[in-house]
């Protein structure tokens, strides 16, 4: 297992949202995964989830009293972004602010590297 924040950062936003949320659900303590798959209108989308404990080969970032964890292959994928949770008229959720990424759909769900 790696601490680092140099894959990922966290902002205020997302680590108040992700306490919140595993309040909610009673999973204080537990970690939020990012993970990289393929799929989406771009090729590559972001899945988040409820990491129980982290793997050995994941990086968890630490920020504000929330852990974030991600597996070795979408570490170099999210390289560099930056994770909020953004709200408005049209959308409310985390959202990956990645500069590897070529391409994005108008959903902001998918990318291309």
């Amino acid at each position: 297992m790696t601490t680092e924040a140099g894959v990922l950062m966290v902002d205020d936003s997302a680590a108040q949202a992700i306490k919140a949320l595993f309040k909610r659900q009673g999973r204080e303590g537990c970690g939020f995964r990012i993970s990289v798959k393929g799929g989406g209108c771009s090729g590559l989308q972001y899945e988040f989830s409820v990491a129980e404990t982290p793997r050995p080969d994941d990086t968890v970032i630490e920020h504000d009293g929330v852990t974030v964890v991600v597996d070795p292959k979408s570490a170099v994928f999210v390289a560099g972004s930056v994770l909020s949770y953004e709200r408005s008229l049209m959308k409310e959720g985390f959202a990956v602010k990645n500069p590897q990424a070529g391409q994005s759909c108008s959903c902001g769900e998918s990318f291309s590297a």
